[in-house]
């Protein structure tokens, strides 16, 4: 049997253990979420924080929906950032949200840590495989489940080390949602429609 060696099979995400989770959001995907938690009946948005802001290509768009984004990153990379650890050291203050591409070997800590640190919600970007994992489902979902998973319809693209509107994928994303507003018996599910061309902007590749 040959591999297959197409291109959107061989970018699938894969990060070495040591080096750093460099895989810059869309920011067309992060106001799908926003876009999704208006229309959910979710607001006003106050307070956010973004706790791997990367190259603050996911608190761009939080700060068009939220008054004020708390934006920090373990790594410095040159846009201004306070370098900090998220999960080193004592608590951080609450916040409103929540709102991160977790790096993905460590994406349940940064769970925990945010649903202990945040009063109105929590939301994650992962891959959506993130669902599967006897482990999780014990440790993680089914102690804390999230209130809603939002699966795209789209490919989420995501690069290496860079932010660019080209591309392709083997990889689907979906948004993880802790509602702490609401109590519910059954994590709901529900489709992000195509709209990337609808929240897509050009000066978001500039």
């Amino acid at each position: 049997m040959t591999q297959n060696r197409s291109t959107a099979v061989m970018q699938r995400r894969v990060e070495p253990h040591h080096s750093l989770d460099d895989y810059p959001t869309p920011p067309w995907g992060t106001r799908a979420l926003c876009e999704w938690l208006i229309a959910a009946g979710i607001a006003p948005f106050n307070l956010a924080r973004d706790p791997a802001a990367n190259r603050g290509h996911m608190v761009k768009p939080l700060a068009e929906y939220f008054t004020h984004v708390d934006a920090s990153d373990i790594h410095d990379y040159g846009v201004g950032f306070p370098v900090e650890d998220y999960l080193f050291g004592p608590p951080p203050d609450s916040v409103d949200w929540t709102i991160t591409n977790p790096p993905f070997r460590l994406a349940e800590q940064f769970i925990e840590r945010a649903l202990a640190t945040s009063t109105e919600g929590v939301a994650m970007i992962v891959r959506s495989a993130f669902l599967e994992g006897v482990g999780r489902h014990t440790r993680l979902f089914s102690q804390s489940p999230p209130t809603d998973v939002l699966q795209f319809t789209e490919r989420v693209v995501m690069h290496k080390g860079k932010l660019s509107a080209k591309g392709s994928t083997a990889t689907a994303y979906c948004w993880l949602v802790w509602d702490l507003c609401e109590c519910v018996e059954q994590t709901r599910f529900h489709w992000i429609p195509p709209c990337r061309k609808l929240l897509e902007k050009p000066e978001d590749y500039l």
